[in-house]
Protein backbone atom coordinates (compact mmCIF):
# COMPACT_ATOMS: atom_id res chain seq x y z
CA UNK A 1 0.00 0.00 0.00
CA UNK A 2 1.37 3.48 -0.15
CA UNK A 3 2.17 5.21 2.47
CA UNK A 4 1.18 8.64 1.79
CA UNK A 5 -2.38 6.58 3.00
CA UNK A 6 -1.32 6.80 6.29
CA UNK A 7 -0.39 10.50 6.37
CA UNK A 8 -2.23 13.08 8.43
CA UNK A 9 -1.22 16.42 10.03
CA UNK A 10 -0.04 16.56 14.21
CA UNK A 11 0.27 19.65 15.47
CA UNK A 12 3.68 19.44 16.95
CA UNK A 13 1.88 20.13 20.70
CA UNK A 14 -0.28 17.53 20.33
CA UNK A 15 3.09 15.35 21.23
CA UNK A 16 2.85 14.60 24.85
CA UNK A 17 6.25 15.73 26.48
CA UNK A 18 5.16 14.27 30.11
CA UNK A 19 2.62 11.49 31.56
CA UNK A 20 -0.99 12.20 32.71
CA UNK A 21 -1.33 12.36 36.87
CA UNK A 22 -2.03 9.61 38.05
CA UNK A 23 -1.53 7.55 35.24
CA UNK A 24 -5.29 6.09 34.81
CA UNK A 25 -6.42 9.90 34.53
CA UNK A 26 -5.31 9.82 30.53
CA UNK A 27 -7.50 9.99 28.48
CA UNK A 28 -9.16 6.82 26.57
CA UNK A 29 -10.63 7.14 22.86
CA UNK A 30 -13.63 4.07 22.38
CA UNK A 31 -13.37 3.74 18.31
CA UNK A 32 -16.31 1.29 17.27
CA UNK A 33 -15.97 0.82 13.18
CA UNK A 34 -18.69 1.15 11.51
CA UNK A 35 -20.24 -1.06 9.02
CA UNK A 36 -17.07 -1.14 5.77
CA UNK A 37 -14.47 0.18 8.36
CA UNK A 38 -15.59 3.78 7.72
CA UNK A 39 -16.57 6.30 10.18
CA UNK A 40 -18.90 8.72 9.32
CA UNK A 41 -19.41 10.85 12.29
CA UNK A 42 -18.27 11.30 15.90
CA UNK A 43 -21.50 8.79 17.13
CA UNK A 44 -18.98 5.95 16.29
CA UNK A 45 -16.69 8.05 18.83
CA UNK A 46 -16.41 7.70 22.65
CA UNK A 47 -14.38 10.21 24.84
CA UNK A 48 -13.54 8.18 28.23
CA UNK A 49 -11.05 7.95 30.72
CA UNK A 50 -8.73 4.95 31.34
CA UNK A 51 -9.91 4.65 34.69
CA UNK A 52 -13.05 3.84 32.77
CA UNK A 53 -12.03 0.40 31.61
CA UNK A 54 -13.08 -1.54 33.92
CA UNK A 55 -16.67 -1.02 32.60
CA UNK A 56 -15.73 -0.96 29.24
CA UNK A 57 -14.90 -4.58 29.25
CA UNK A 58 -16.78 -7.66 30.14
CA UNK A 59 -16.03 -10.48 33.06
CA UNK A 60 -14.26 -13.02 31.66
CA UNK A 61 -12.50 -11.15 29.08
CA UNK A 62 -8.85 -11.27 29.51
CA UNK A 63 -5.86 -8.89 29.33
CA UNK A 64 -2.54 -9.04 27.58
CA UNK A 65 0.52 -7.08 28.90
CA UNK A 66 3.86 -6.83 28.44
CA UNK A 67 6.16 -7.41 30.89
CA UNK A 68 9.21 -6.19 29.45
CA UNK A 69 11.60 -3.82 31.09
CA UNK A 70 12.84 -0.59 29.77
CA UNK A 71 16.67 -0.04 30.51
CA UNK A 72 18.49 3.18 30.59
CA UNK A 73 19.43 2.52 27.18
CA UNK A 74 20.40 6.44 26.10
CA UNK A 75 24.17 7.00 26.66
CA UNK A 76 26.12 10.44 25.93
CA UNK A 77 29.84 9.92 24.96
CA UNK A 78 32.73 11.27 23.93
CA UNK A 79 34.61 10.20 21.17
CA UNK A 80 38.28 10.06 21.29
CA UNK A 81 40.50 9.85 18.22
CA UNK A 82 44.11 10.92 18.09
CA UNK A 83 43.98 14.48 19.89
CA UNK A 84 40.52 14.77 18.54
CA UNK A 85 37.11 14.83 21.14
CA UNK A 86 33.19 14.89 20.14
CA UNK A 87 30.35 14.62 21.88
CA UNK A 88 27.87 11.71 20.49
CA UNK A 89 24.91 10.60 21.99
CA UNK A 90 23.90 6.85 21.47
CA UNK A 91 20.39 4.72 21.84
CA UNK A 92 21.64 1.06 22.72
CA UNK A 93 19.37 -1.02 19.95
CA UNK A 94 19.92 -4.47 20.23
CA UNK A 95 22.34 -6.71 22.20
CA UNK A 96 24.81 -8.93 19.78
CA UNK A 97 26.74 -10.55 22.82
CA UNK A 98 28.14 -10.69 25.92
CA UNK A 99 30.13 -7.01 25.58
CA UNK A 100 28.26 -5.85 21.86
CA UNK A 101 25.34 -3.79 21.17
CA UNK A 102 23.96 -2.08 18.39
CA UNK A 103 23.00 1.28 19.09
CA UNK A 104 21.79 4.33 16.87
CA UNK A 105 24.37 7.04 17.08
CA UNK A 106 23.55 11.16 16.69
CA UNK A 107 25.40 12.49 14.71
CA UNK A 108 27.09 9.38 13.57
CA UNK A 109 29.05 11.09 10.88
CA UNK A 110 31.63 11.89 13.98
CA UNK A 111 32.49 8.26 13.97
CA UNK A 112 34.47 5.73 12.13
CA UNK A 113 35.53 1.90 12.92
CA UNK A 114 38.06 2.06 15.83
CA UNK A 115 37.25 5.22 17.53
CA UNK A 116 37.24 5.35 21.23
CA UNK A 117 33.67 6.18 23.59
CA UNK A 118 34.04 6.87 26.95
CA UNK A 119 30.94 7.23 28.97
CA UNK A 120 30.26 8.56 32.23
CA UNK A 121 33.55 9.18 33.49
CA UNK A 122 33.49 11.87 36.32
CA UNK A 123 30.20 10.42 37.62
CA UNK A 124 29.30 6.84 39.33
CA UNK A 125 30.51 4.63 36.73
CA UNK A 126 33.66 5.14 37.96
CA UNK A 127 32.96 3.48 40.90
CA UNK A 128 32.45 0.33 38.66
CA UNK A 129 35.22 0.85 36.36
CA UNK A 130 35.56 2.94 33.30
CA UNK A 131 32.44 2.47 30.61
CA UNK A 132 34.40 2.76 27.01
CA UNK A 133 33.68 1.04 23.97
CA UNK A 134 35.29 0.99 20.43
CA UNK A 135 33.58 1.43 17.11
CA UNK A 136 33.21 -1.85 15.68
CA UNK A 137 31.22 -1.72 12.83
CA UNK A 138 29.37 1.36 10.81
CA UNK A 139 25.78 0.48 9.51
CA UNK A 140 22.84 2.60 7.50
CA UNK A 141 20.38 4.52 8.99
CA UNK A 142 22.62 5.80 11.78
CA UNK A 143 23.59 2.62 13.28
CA UNK A 144 27.06 1.53 14.88
CA UNK A 145 27.80 -1.37 16.40
CA UNK A 146 29.52 -0.65 19.64
CA UNK A 147 31.94 -3.34 21.45
CA UNK A 148 32.25 -2.71 25.08
CA UNK A 149 35.32 -3.27 27.30
CA UNK A 150 33.19 -4.94 30.25
CA UNK A 151 30.91 -7.49 29.47
CA UNK A 152 27.99 -9.89 31.15
CA UNK A 153 26.73 -8.32 34.26
CA UNK A 154 29.29 -5.68 34.67
CA UNK A 155 28.41 -4.39 31.43
CA UNK A 156 24.69 -4.26 32.43
CA UNK A 157 25.64 -2.46 35.90
CA UNK A 158 27.57 -0.10 34.21
CA UNK A 159 24.92 0.77 31.78
CA UNK A 160 22.38 1.15 34.43
CA UNK A 161 24.47 3.52 36.59
CA UNK A 162 25.50 5.88 33.37
CA UNK A 163 22.62 5.83 30.77
CA UNK A 164 19.04 7.38 30.93
CA UNK A 165 15.77 6.85 29.86
CA UNK A 166 15.49 6.18 26.12
CA UNK A 167 12.68 8.35 25.28
CA UNK A 168 11.28 8.94 21.86
CA UNK A 169 12.94 11.13 19.62
CA UNK A 170 10.12 13.12 19.55
CA UNK A 171 10.16 13.83 23.22
CA UNK A 172 13.77 14.08 23.47
CA UNK A 173 14.91 16.86 20.79
CA UNK A 174 12.67 19.37 23.10
CA UNK A 175 13.84 18.15 26.73
CA UNK A 176 16.15 16.22 28.19
CA UNK A 177 15.77 12.78 30.17
CA UNK A 178 15.55 13.29 34.27
CA UNK A 179 15.21 11.21 37.21
CA UNK A 180 11.61 11.23 36.89
CA UNK A 181 11.71 9.20 33.80
CA UNK A 182 13.16 6.47 35.23
CA UNK A 183 9.87 5.63 36.73
CA UNK A 184 7.19 7.51 34.48
CA UNK A 185 8.70 5.55 31.53
CA UNK A 186 8.00 1.75 33.52
CA UNK A 187 5.40 -0.01 33.40
CA UNK A 188 4.10 -0.71 37.04
CA UNK A 189 4.16 -4.46 35.74
CA UNK A 190 8.07 -4.10 34.00
CA UNK A 191 9.99 -7.49 35.23
CA UNK A 192 12.31 -8.73 32.40
CA UNK A 193 15.34 -6.14 31.45
CA UNK A 194 16.06 -5.63 27.54
CA UNK A 195 13.55 -3.26 26.25
CA UNK A 196 14.99 0.15 24.73
CA UNK A 197 11.30 1.29 24.50
CA UNK A 198 8.44 1.57 26.70
CA UNK A 199 5.02 -0.66 26.29
CA UNK A 200 3.18 2.49 26.18
CA UNK A 201 -0.28 1.41 26.45
CA UNK A 202 0.85 -0.68 30.14
CA UNK A 203 1.99 3.03 31.27
CA UNK A 204 -1.86 4.17 31.93
CA UNK A 205 -2.34 0.91 34.23
CA UNK A 206 -2.21 1.86 38.39
CA UNK A 207 -2.55 -0.26 41.60
CA UNK A 208 -5.93 1.12 41.87
CA UNK A 209 -7.17 0.24 37.96
CA UNK A 210 -5.99 -3.60 38.25
CA UNK A 211 -7.86 -3.78 41.67
CA UNK A 212 -11.20 -2.72 40.00
CA UNK A 213 -10.27 -5.19 36.62
CA UNK A 214 -9.86 -7.45 39.14
CA UNK A 215 -12.94 -6.88 40.72
CA UNK A 216 -14.68 -7.00 37.46
CA UNK A 217 -13.54 -10.26 36.61
CA UNK A 218 -11.35 -9.64 34.08
CA UNK A 219 -8.12 -11.96 34.25
CA UNK A 220 -4.44 -10.70 33.37
CA UNK A 221 -1.94 -12.41 31.83
CA UNK A 222 1.65 -11.54 30.16
CA UNK A 223 4.17 -11.65 27.62
CA UNK A 224 7.51 -10.39 27.19
CA UNK A 225 8.31 -8.61 24.21
CA UNK A 226 11.80 -6.30 24.37
CA UNK A 227 10.82 -3.70 22.41
CA UNK A 228 13.40 -2.37 19.99
CA UNK A 229 14.21 1.40 18.76
CA UNK A 230 13.55 0.42 15.69
CA UNK A 231 9.34 1.37 16.62
CA UNK A 232 10.65 5.34 16.43
CA UNK A 233 12.09 4.61 13.05
CA UNK A 234 9.90 6.34 10.12
CA UNK A 235 8.38 4.78 7.40
CA UNK A 236 10.43 6.34 4.39
CA UNK A 237 9.72 3.85 1.44
CA UNK A 238 7.07 5.48 -0.80
CA UNK A 239 5.11 1.43 -0.56
CA UNK A 240 4.67 -0.67 2.33
CA UNK A 241 6.57 -3.59 0.81
CA UNK A 242 9.92 -1.58 0.73
CA UNK A 243 9.89 -1.30 4.06
CA UNK A 244 11.90 -3.50 6.43
CA UNK A 245 10.91 -4.00 10.06
CA UNK A 246 13.47 -4.40 12.47
CA UNK A 247 12.80 -7.70 14.59
CA UNK A 248 12.55 -7.77 18.18
CA UNK A 249 12.27 -10.80 21.14
CA UNK A 250 9.63 -11.83 22.89
CA UNK A 251 8.29 -14.76 24.22
CA UNK A 252 4.47 -16.37 25.15
CA UNK A 253 4.75 -19.42 27.89
CA UNK A 254 2.87 -22.13 27.97
CA UNK A 255 0.44 -20.80 31.07
CA UNK A 256 0.22 -17.90 28.88
CA UNK A 257 -1.26 -19.78 26.10
CA UNK A 258 -3.43 -21.87 27.98
CA UNK A 259 -5.07 -19.31 29.77
CA UNK A 260 -5.71 -17.53 26.80
CA UNK A 261 -7.11 -20.37 24.92
CA UNK A 262 -9.22 -21.38 27.81
CA UNK A 263 -10.88 -17.67 27.48
CA UNK A 264 -11.59 -18.07 24.22
CA UNK A 265 -12.97 -21.73 24.49
CA UNK A 266 -15.06 -20.11 27.36
CA UNK A 267 -16.64 -16.88 25.00
CA UNK A 268 -14.02 -14.53 26.77
CA UNK A 269 -12.08 -12.14 24.25
CA UNK A 270 -8.24 -11.29 23.89
CA UNK A 271 -7.58 -7.70 24.56
CA UNK A 272 -4.30 -7.03 23.63
CA UNK A 273 -3.04 -3.97 25.78
CA UNK A 274 -0.25 -2.30 23.29
CA UNK A 275 0.90 -2.75 19.87
CA UNK A 276 4.03 -5.06 21.13
CA UNK A 277 1.31 -7.75 22.82
CA UNK A 278 -0.44 -7.99 20.23
CA UNK A 279 2.25 -8.27 18.03
CA UNK A 280 3.62 -10.51 19.93
CA UNK A 281 0.09 -12.77 20.00
CA UNK A 282 -0.19 -12.77 16.53
CA UNK A 283 2.86 -13.92 15.67
CA UNK A 284 2.31 -17.09 18.34
CA UNK A 285 -0.63 -17.53 16.74
CA UNK A 286 -2.01 -20.45 14.18
CA UNK A 287 -4.54 -19.58 11.08
CA UNK A 288 -7.66 -20.77 13.46
CA UNK A 289 -6.89 -18.56 16.49
CA UNK A 290 -4.80 -21.47 18.50
CA UNK A 291 -2.36 -19.64 20.84
CA UNK A 292 0.78 -21.45 20.75
CA UNK A 293 4.26 -21.41 23.32
CA UNK A 294 6.72 -18.92 21.34
CA UNK A 295 9.88 -18.20 21.61
CA UNK A 296 11.83 -15.90 18.99
CA UNK A 297 12.75 -12.96 17.24
CA UNK A 298 9.66 -11.35 15.42
CA UNK A 299 9.30 -8.86 12.63
CA UNK A 300 5.67 -9.38 11.74
CA UNK A 301 4.33 -6.14 9.57
CA UNK A 302 0.48 -5.68 10.48
CA UNK A 303 -0.87 -3.53 7.25
CA UNK A 304 -4.38 -3.01 6.16
CA UNK A 305 -5.88 -6.80 4.57
CA UNK A 306 -3.78 -8.87 7.37
CA UNK A 307 -6.12 -10.73 9.27
CA UNK A 308 -5.63 -11.01 13.26
CA UNK A 309 -6.10 -14.55 14.32
CA UNK A 310 -5.17 -13.69 17.98
CA UNK A 311 -6.81 -10.54 18.96
CA UNK A 312 -10.19 -9.04 19.99
CA UNK A 313 -9.86 -6.01 21.48
CA UNK A 314 -6.77 -3.72 21.14
CA UNK A 315 -5.94 -0.75 24.11
CA UNK A 316 -2.59 2.05 22.31
CA UNK A 317 -1.90 5.03 22.47
CA UNK A 318 -2.20 7.33 19.19
CA UNK A 319 0.57 6.93 16.81
CA UNK A 320 2.72 9.37 14.41
CA UNK A 321 1.74 9.87 11.12
CA UNK A 322 3.38 6.95 8.29
CA UNK A 323 4.39 5.06 11.26
CA UNK A 324 4.20 1.26 11.22
CA UNK A 325 2.06 1.64 14.20
CA UNK A 326 -0.39 3.51 12.37
CA UNK A 327 -0.84 1.31 9.99
CA UNK A 328 -1.47 -1.50 12.25
CA UNK A 329 -4.22 0.06 14.05
CA UNK A 330 -5.86 0.93 10.52
CA UNK A 331 -5.43 -2.71 9.71
CA UNK A 332 -7.42 -3.63 12.84
CA UNK A 333 -10.17 -1.31 13.03
CA UNK A 334 -10.28 0.20 9.40
CA UNK A 335 -8.22 2.94 7.88
CA UNK A 336 -11.23 5.30 7.33
CA UNK A 337 -12.46 4.54 11.01
CA UNK A 338 -8.53 5.22 12.69
CA UNK A 339 -8.03 8.73 10.26
CA UNK A 340 -11.88 10.01 11.50
CA UNK A 341 -10.79 8.97 14.87
CA UNK A 342 -7.51 10.68 14.98
CA UNK A 343 -9.14 13.34 13.30
CA UNK A 344 -11.45 13.62 16.59
CA UNK A 345 -8.60 13.04 18.56
CA UNK A 346 -6.68 16.05 17.23
CA UNK A 347 -9.14 18.75 17.31
CA UNK A 348 -10.19 17.48 21.01
CA UNK A 349 -6.75 17.71 22.13
CA UNK A 350 -5.83 14.36 22.60
CA UNK A 351 -2.19 14.16 23.81
CA UNK A 352 -0.26 11.73 21.46
CA UNK A 353 2.43 9.16 21.28
CA UNK A 354 4.66 7.62 24.06
CA UNK A 355 3.51 9.85 26.97
CA UNK A 356 0.24 10.66 25.72
CA UNK A 357 -3.41 9.56 25.64
CA UNK A 358 -5.43 5.94 24.94
CA UNK A 359 -7.69 4.75 22.50
CA UNK A 360 -9.36 1.22 22.87
CA UNK A 361 -10.32 -0.16 19.63
CA UNK A 362 -12.70 -2.87 18.20
CA UNK A 363 -12.38 -4.46 15.30
CA UNK A 364 -13.21 -4.02 11.34
CA UNK A 365 -14.13 -7.49 11.25
CA UNK A 366 -14.60 -9.58 14.46
CA UNK A 367 -13.23 -13.24 14.44
CA UNK A 368 -16.08 -15.66 13.99
CA UNK A 369 -17.95 -16.35 17.13
CA UNK A 370 -16.41 -13.35 19.03
CA UNK A 371 -18.75 -11.73 21.14
CA UNK A 372 -19.21 -8.12 20.60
Amino acid sequence: MRTDLFDFELPDQAIALRPAAPRDAARLLIVRPTEGGCARDDADLDDKTVRDLPSLLQPGDALVLNDTRVIPAALLGTRTRGGSRASVAFNLIKRVDENRWRAFARPQKRLIVGDRVHFGHGGDACMLGALDATVSEMADLGEVELAFDLSGPALDEAIAATGQMPLPPYIALKREPDDADRNAYQTIFAARDGAVAAPTAGLHFTPELVAALDARGISRHFVTLHVGAGTFLPVKAEDTEGHKMHAEWGEVSQDTANALNTTRSRGGRIVAIGTTSLRLLESAAADNGTIHPWRGETSIFITPGYRFNAVDVLMTNFHLPRSTLFMLVAAFSGLGTMRAAYGHAIRDGYRFYSYGDASLLFPATPRAGARP
